[in-house]
């Protein structure tokens, strides 16, 4: 169910619009996230002048913020290659071997979700992130010998949505660590004009900004929604985008005004519903809206809690005030001196 949302964060194979078109390439077009960019700037400049390769880079923040794009920036500004792949693509250490002596100078090595890579790969990372060599292993048994390979200078970056997921010893080899948050309305509203643009879609800054306010923070959420409130324009308006074609648009989705589609509503009305308003494990929540644990801890509920639709509690998820008047209904047990719950302060 939660691959295939219209407003999942995560990339969906079926996604056929040139998304890598609508990638920033240098810093001076990446719209948002304006202190990291900043921050970038300068040790990529500091870098550059010490002719030094960059520091290794730590990206955390949740899906669909742009980390592999901010990569790709990075590999341009220092005017490298950079060479992708992705935790659980890495099986066995002789698989990151093979690609770390492959590296050319000064060339960047992309791993999103390197929380997910085996410790025994891991380990091997270590020496290559702190001297530039790599140790491998000759043989079997008492005629084992290691032998040492020295490696090109080269920057690692590394891409995860659970930085809390990564080993101490991986966590500390990183010098510059950097967190991506969700984007504002306003950073959302400039991003999908630019994308409109690329695309060749005619929409009114008022239709922009529309579609940001849905777009949960994320701007691949909101180049998607971009595409298919598109097609909604062609097909039942002037293929121009208002605001009213984008409200329209949004609503047959059944995406309303906060970005809440039916899986969101559906779990706030679980807790609702089904059990009082919570306090409910996530075991039992899980069962009930018929999806995984971890899918509802990494997918749903980040974003209900950040517009504090929910609340987590040693007890467990409960539904707070404002995820009542969000749907429509009376808290039956709210307090007035801060609209928690009563049960929340045991």
């Amino acid at each position: 169910m939660a691959d295939d949302r219209l407003i999942s964060p995560e990339w969906q194979e079926q996604e056929d619009y040139p998304e890598g078109s609508l990638r920033p390439l240098y810093l001076d077009d990446y719209i948002g996230q304006d202190k990291v960019k900043e921050n970038i700037r300068v040790f990529i400049s500091a870098a550059r002048e010490r002719n030094e390769s960059l520091d290794h880079v730590l990206l955390s923040g949740p899906p669909g913020l742009g980390k592999t794009t901010l990569a790709s920036i990075v590999a341009n500004e220092i005017g490298k290659p950079i060479r992708k792949t992705s935790g659980p693509a890495i099986e066995r250490p002789g698989d990151l071997a093979a690609i770390l002596t492959n590296l050319e100078p000064g060339e960047i090595l992309f791993i999103d979700e390197i929380h997910r890579l085996n410790r025994t790969v891991e380990e091997v990372l270590y020496p290559a992130m702190e001297d530039y060599v790599i140790d491998i292993v000759i043989g079997k048994g008492p005629a084992a010998r290691t032998l040492r390979l020295d490696l090109p200078p080269f920057t690692l970056i590394g891409a995860t949505t659970r930085p809390g997921l990564l080993s101490s010893p991986l966590r500390d080899r990183f010098g510059i660590s950097c967190r991506l948050d969700y984007y504002t309305e306003e950073d959302l509203t400039k991003i999908i004009t630019r994308a409109a643009g690329i695309l060749n879609i005619s929409i009114d800054p008022e239709g922009a900004a529309e579609i940001a306010r849905r777009s949960r923070g994320t701007p691949r959420v909101a180049n998607r929604l971009l595409k298919r409130v598109r097609d909604y324009a062609m097909v039942k308006a002037d293929a121009r985008i208002t605001k009213e074609v984008a409200d329209q648009a949004l609503r047959m989705m059944e995406i309303d005004e906060w970005g809440l589609d039916m899986v969101d509503r559906m779990i706030l009305e679980a807790i609702i519903h089904k059990f009082q308003g919570g306090p409910v494990g996530l075991e039992t929540l899980a069962a009930a809206v018929s999806e995984e644990q971890d899918t509802l801890t990494d997918v749903y509920e980040p974003y209900l809690l950040k517009m504090g639709l929910i609340q987590k509690t040693p007890r467990g998820r409960i539904a707070t005030e404002l995820a009542y008047q969000h749907l429509g209904l009376k808290s039956p047990r709210s307090l007035e001196s801060g609209g928690l719950f009563a049960w929340d302060e045991e």
